[in-house]
């Protein structure tokens, strides 16, 4: 089994850490500073940096914050919102992005992964996906933070992904966000069957348990990723590391 990795997600609106429950109710947090201080010091794997407004009101992605969170930490950052051409991942490059995580410009311009990984390298390139049930019982593609049902089916759209280029997989059940129930393992279990890179399950992590179920049960998926948990210190990376490994997870120290 590869070592998994634990990977705090800080969701930024107007320079603040915001988290909800299915994308709605907002509240505020932190500052995106101190909380990639505190992960990076308190072992986390990676850091992911989402501007979760950029793509819904049409603009780019804040950059100010951003270089401010990159310099403060040692972790591998992948950052994502409002990317919707080359010219943006150059631009959070430059601030200090590892990896360019690209949700909505993605499912306007398919191209632009392919794209991207010609001229990054597909290692940096991360496909997200907000995704639900429906009716029949399917996972269908939302964009737009959760607001607008596109009518894709999300197994159709991730392989395409995956043909395009894309390097690693970011997959977040709205169903799930923040209820703290634990993370969606039948939309997981059908993400790892339909393609080969690397999986990042996100989405209802609401205890150490939950992420020693996600890894026994779902040997495939290569990460998880949680924000709630982490921000108001109901789960602490040290410990949940270490239970983990004592449960025969393999994780990095």
């Amino acid at each position: 089994m590869i070592v998994k990795r634990i990977i705090p997600c800080l969701d930024v609106k107007d320079g603040r850490v915001v988290k909800g429950v299915k994308f709605l109710d907002l509240k505020d947090v932190s500052s995106p500073v101190e909380l990639g201080k505190l992960y990076n010091d308190s072992g986390a794997d990676e850091l992911v940096f989402y501007d979760i407004t950029a793509s819904s009101d049409g603009r780019r992605i804040f950059t100010d914050i951003l270089k401010k969170v990159a310099e403060c930490i040692t972790i591998p950052l992948t950052v994502g919102g409002g990317i919707s051409t080359l010219d943006d991942f150059d631009e959070v490059i430059k601030c200090g992005a590892d990896k360019i995580s690209i949700n909505t410009g993605a499912l306007k311009n398919p191209e632009l992964i392919s794209e991207a990984a010609r001229k990054y390298g597909s290692e940096r390139v991360v496909l997200a996906i907000d995704a639900r049930r429906v009716e029949d019982g399917s996972f269908r593609i939302f964009a737009r933070g959760g607001r607008e049902d596109t009518g894709l089916c999300a197994i159709e759209w991730i392989k395409k992904g995956e043909s395009l280029g894309a390097g690693e997989l970011v997959v977040n059940s709205i169903d799930a966000d923040g209820v703290k129930s634990g993370f969606d393992l039948p939309m997981l279990e059908a993400v790892c069957e339909a393609v080969s890179i690397p999986v990042i399950a996100s989405g209802g992590a609401g205890s150490i348990a939950d992420f020693i179920e996600l890894f026994k049960k779902l040997p495939k998926v290569d990460a998880g990723l949680a924000a709630s948990v982490f921000h108001f210190g109901e789960v602490a990376i040290p410990d949940l590391k270490r239970a983990l490994k004592e449960h025969g997870i393999p994780v990095s120290y």
